[in-house]
This record gives structure tokens, sequence and C-alpha cells, in this order.
């Protein structure tokens, strides 16, 4: 049988040759050898990767979160401030610096409140535009140099609401810079002081009408002393009026007769004079029976000369018979001086008022009333709920307190003041006053 021969057939098996087979056989193994362990490096470097793309999503993930959460928290600061803003009961606003016109772009609700406008009517709107323009337009042209000079404003300012009512505020107006130093904005608050303004005016006119309580004291004092020294010299007057037409007597009739006229002006100057002493006497109430008629009659009197000097007419209907009362002359006369003095007062800024009436009636079993009737000015409807007040007066020079003090003198007799417009002019002021009824009946 023949032998299968493989072709081609194999060299000779030499040394050499199996030293060249074994270097061929060295270098597939260190060659298979390199392959394994760049797979192995390239495997590694892959999980690598792989962990680390896992670590930069694990960062991003703690990222996001630490983002939402300070995200949040500056959410809920945003809205602490936001509501303490609008909960503050001072107007805050903020003006755009970077626009000439001062637009206002926030205001929290005090504002609103505190000026009467709307959101609509104020966001846009120049701050300085935004009241009336009768109201500070000079100050606010003062306050616009501050800013621009980059400093703050602080003052009290008078402005006016929508409505045109007037109110007094406190006003801060500071710049607010970027980081480069540049204003952009301007943040302003206003604080309403019209309360503690009307007050400290109270209190104000309250210590002028103190110091002029004592300057009618002392005016009181003076008059008492002069009303002492004046009764002297007519004293003196009379006794020789008297001596001369003693003198005089059977003689010259027409002589006689201007004696006479000299000793009843005398008469009664001395009489005013010592009314008007015990009216300006300090004594304490004394309540005893009164004709009112005849009180009325005597304050008139006393008021005689005051009213010709103002070329004024008064009438007296008086009713016949009345009861008496209970009551202290002294303060029934300031009520009643004080009262036709009023009258006369408006009369005076009317030229076609010269009548006034005093008028006594019984409205009942029980209660006399007295009127005082002109035909001045009479009350603006304004004034009226006020005038019984404490310091509450319209004139110049007035005091404030004689309505007030003739109330109280009524209300302590019993009674009740009270005053209403006429139909067509002047006005009334009215008192009741309680009959006597313990001497009456």
């Amino acid at each position: 049988m023949k032998k299968n021969i493989k072709w081609p057939l194999p060299k000779k098996i030499t040394r050499s040759n199996l030293e060249e087979q074994v270097r061929q056989q060295k270098d597939e193994l260190l060659v298979r050898s390199g392959q394994l362990k760049q797979g192995a490096v390239r495997e590694k470097l892959g999980a690598v990767r792989e962990k680390k793309g896992a670590v930069r999503e694990k960062l991003g993930a703690v990222r996001e979160k630490k983002g939402a959460v300070r995200e949040k928290v500056a959410e809920e600061q945003i809205h602490i401030r936001t509501k303490a803003m609008e909960s503050t009961f001072v107007g805050i606003f903020i003006i755009d610096a970077k626009t000439p016109n001062f637009p206002i772009i926030y205001a929290n609700q005090y504002f609103y409140n505190l000026t009467g406008y709307t959101k609509k009517n104020v966001i846009g709107r120049n701050y300085f535009l935004l009241h009336r323009p009768d109201t500070n337009s000079q100050d606010y042209e003062e306050i616009k140099q501050i800013l621009a000079q980059g400093k703050s404003f602080h003052g009290e300012m008078l402005n006016s609401r929508k409505d045109g009512e007037k109110f007094w505020s406190l006003l801060h107006i500071t710049p607010v810079r970027d980081k480069n130093g540049i204003t952009t904005h301007y943040v302003g608050n206003k604080t309403d002081t019209t309360l503690m303004k009307q007050r400290d005016l109270e209190i104000a006119q309250q210590r002028e009408e103190l110091l002029h309580v004592t300057r009618v004291g002392k005016l009181a004092e003076f008059v008492s002393s002069l009303a002492h020294e004046i009764s002297q010299p007519l004293t003196a007057i009379l006794a020789y009026a008297q001596a001369a037409q003693r003198i005089l007597e059977g003689k010259n009739p027409q002589l006689q007769e201007i004696l006479q006229f000299i000793i009843n002006d005398d008469q009664r100057a001395a009489e005013v004079i010592r009314r008007l002493r015990v009216l300006l006497k300090k004594t304490k109430p004394t309540f005893e029976p009164l004709d009112i008629n005849i009180l009325i009659k005597n304050t008139v009197t006393l008021m005689m000369p005051y009213i010709t000097a103002r070329n004024k007419i008064i009438t007296l209907e008086l009713k016949n018979n009345l009861p008496s009362i209970q009551g202290d002359q002294i303060q029934l006369q300031q009520v009643l001086l004080n009262l036709i003095s009023n009258s006369l007062e408006a009369m005076e800024e009317s030229k076609d008022s010269h009548e006034m009436m005093i008028r006594t009636s019984c409205t009942d079993n029980s209660t006399i009333l007295v009127q005082v009737i002109d035909s001045g000015c009479g009350i603006p409807s304004e004034n009226m709920k006020n005038i019984f007040t404490h310091f509450f007066t319209n004139k110049p020079d007035g005091l404030g307190m004689g309505l007030s003090i003739s109330r109280s003198i009524v209300e302590a007799h019993g009674g009740h003041l009270d005053a209403k417009n006429n139909l067509e002019l002047g006005a009334t002021f009215y008192f009741t006053i309680p009959i006597n009824i313990k001497k009456d009946q």
C-alpha cells in the first residue's frame, strides 16, 4: 500500500528550523498576550467610564435637587417679604430711576388705601404727578433735585387724595444702586401723620387759647378795678348835680331840666357799672327765684351801648306773667350776653341785617323757652354739629368757649341750649329753663 504523502513535504528538521519555530510561537504568544491585556484594559476603562457617568448623573441629580431647594427658599423669602410689605401700615412704592418720568413700578396695598388710587391708576404713572396739581408742586421739584444728587429725601408733606381730601404724610425716598454704584430705582414710603398733625395743631391752639383766657382774666380784673375807679367820679358828679339842682330850685326851668338829665344819665351809668362789677365778681353760684323777663331787660340795658354803637336794633317780645325760675342771676346773664354778642357779630357780616329779637314763652306747665333771633348770616351746615364743642370757633380772634360754657350753664340749671337756622335769614339760639315749681305751687 502506498502511504499518503502530504505536500509540500516538510522541510528537513534542523536545529535552526526548530529555533525559528520556537521564536515564531513566542512572537505569537507575545502578540496574543498583548491583545489580551489591551482588551482587559479596555474593559476596565469602559467600566470606569460607566462608573464616572453614574457619578456624574448622581452629581447632576444632587445639583438639580439643590437648585430646587434654593429656588424654593428664594420663593418663600420673596413671598414673606411681599406679604410683609403688603400687610404693613406704611405706604411703600418703588420708582424706576432709569427713565426720566419717575414711573411707579410697584406699590403696596396701604399705598392705594392712603392715596385713594387703584393699581391701574398708579403703576406706570409719574409719582410726582399722581397727586392733584395744586399740592406741593414746588416741594416736589426740590425732591427731584435732591434725588438727582444721589441723596435721600426725608420730610413731612401735605398731600391730596384722589377725591381731593388733604392729608399729611411723612415721606422718605432712598436711591437703590447696582454693583457699579449707578442708581436704578428709588424706594419710598409714606406714613399717614394727619392725626398727629391735628393733635399738634390742637395742642398749639389750646396753648394759645389758654394764653387768651389768661389775658381775658387779667382784663376782667382790670375792668373790675376800672369800674370801681369810675364809680367814684360818677358819685361826685351826681352829688354836684343834685346840689346845683337844690341851689337853683325854683329858678331857670331849662337849667333844672338839664341838671335832671345829668342826674338820670349819671344814675344809669352808675347802674351799668354796678351790674358790670357784679358780673365780674368771683362768687359761688347762688340759685334763687328769678323773673326771666327782668333778667333779660337788665342784660339788654347793659348791652345797649354796644348795640347802639353797631347801629343795630333789638326788640323784646316777652310773654307777660311768666312763672319765676330757679337760677343764678350772674350765670344766666352770662348766657344771654354771649348769645346777644354772637348774634350781633353774625349780623355784622351782612349789610342788610339790623334787627334782632329776644322772645320768651311758656312751652308747657314746667318749662320756659327763651329765643334769641337774629337776621345775620346763619350757621354753616358743616359747623352746626360743632358749635357747642370746646374750642371750636370760626372767628379769627374767637376763643371757642362761649357757647360751650353757655350750654354747660343752662344744663346745670336743668335746661337745654341749642340752635337752628331760620327759614329766611339768620339763626335762632334758644334755651329752656324749668319753672320754679316749689315757689309757684
